[in-house]
């Protein structure tokens, strides 16, 4: 027999709300355009956990190697070593700050770059536990728990802070996701790139706010998966980033660029990203922020509204 349909979505975790019928979103000044980057700091294990789930062949191929595909790995090392300090030099020069996105295994590992990255100001936010760990509704809901909290508590050992937000490994989340994540007390998630402004998420165990990335405009889709030029897709962020400035005169719109040091960070891709920002920060006025600090200024504006 056919299944049951409701009017909107396919589950309970938003309501469906077209943009024409919601209340007026004012940021900071009036500023029609809030922007900000989400910048990844990842870990990818050259032998992950037994039953662990990865988007990404171990070998980087169709086949898996015999050995660790070293080329594969330190490719990825590669933004934690060199790739990071230039994009956070570019982000910096342009006066857009970064929400970085960090795993439990880079936060252990790498307790250094942890500390730089709260020395510029940064906000951290829970990445999980490994990019070869990813959520999946195969994991048991204690394991579920267990992954997102671990990942939380490890962050905050290491910065003092607990952290608000929260990007799962690769965007991949079980069904029950945002339910653990406002039950560990998480405010916002990044996982859902289905609009143009963050919106409410409601679950049993609390509410969350979801702050909707541009997946069209990340940096591996655009230029690793589909293969996008550098200068298209440097033009795809100031023609996104010009539209939504004009439409935000009516109704304020929020474009969050995702970027990754081991892709973006490489010299010859730097300067696409330099000239993108460049265009963008004309953009006068453009409310500049982090996670935290959109996902606030939202908040204020739903209860000014």
């Amino acid at each position: 027999m056919p299944a049951n349909r409701q009017e909107g979505m396919d589950h309970q975790h938003y309501d469906w709300l077209p943009l024409p019928e919601r209340p007026i979103l004012r940021w900071p000044k009036d500023a029609p355009l809030a922007f900000g980057a989400v910048v990844i700091l990842e870990h990818y294990e050259w032998e992950p956990p037994e039953g662990s789930y990865s988007l990404r062949s171990p070998s980087g191929g169709l086949i898996k190697f015999p050995t660790p595909d070293y080329v594969q790995l330190t490719h990825r090392e590669y933004g934690h070593r060199v790739g990071i300090f230039r994009v956070l030099d570019m982000l910096d020069r342009h006066g857009v700050p970064a929400t970085v996105a960090v795993d439990a295994t880079t936060a252990l590992q790498y307790p250094w770059l942890i500390e730089h990255c709260m020395q510029r100001g940064c906000e951290l936010i829970g990445h999980g536990i490994a990019a070869s760990q990813l959520i999946t509704s195969k994991m048991s809901v204690d394991e579920e728990i267990e992954t997102i909290g671990s990942s939380l508590d490890i962050l905050e050992q290491q910065t003092g802070l607990r952290p608000r937000g929260w990007l799962s490994p690769e965007g991949v989340e079980s069904a029950r996701t945002p339910q653990l994540a406002a039950s560990a007390g998480l405010s916002y998630i990044c996982d859902w790139p289905n609009d143009e402004q963050p919106y409410k998420m409601s679950t049993v165990d609390g509410d969350l706010t979801a702050l909707p990335l541009f997946l069209e405009l990340d940096d591996e889709f655009a230029l690793w998966t589909r293969r996008a030029s550098l200068d298209s897709w440097q033009r795809m962020i100031v023609t996104a980033g010009s539209k939504m400035h004009a439409d935000g005169q009516q109704t304020g719109r929020l474009l969050m660029l995702t970027l990754r040091p081991w892709l973006t960070g490489q010299p010859f891709r730097i300067k696409a990203l330099g000239n993108a920002l460049e265009s963008l920060a004309a953009l006068d006025p453009i409310f500049m922020a982090t996670g935290s600090e959109i996902v606030d200024s939202f908040a204020q504006s739903l209860s000014s509204s």
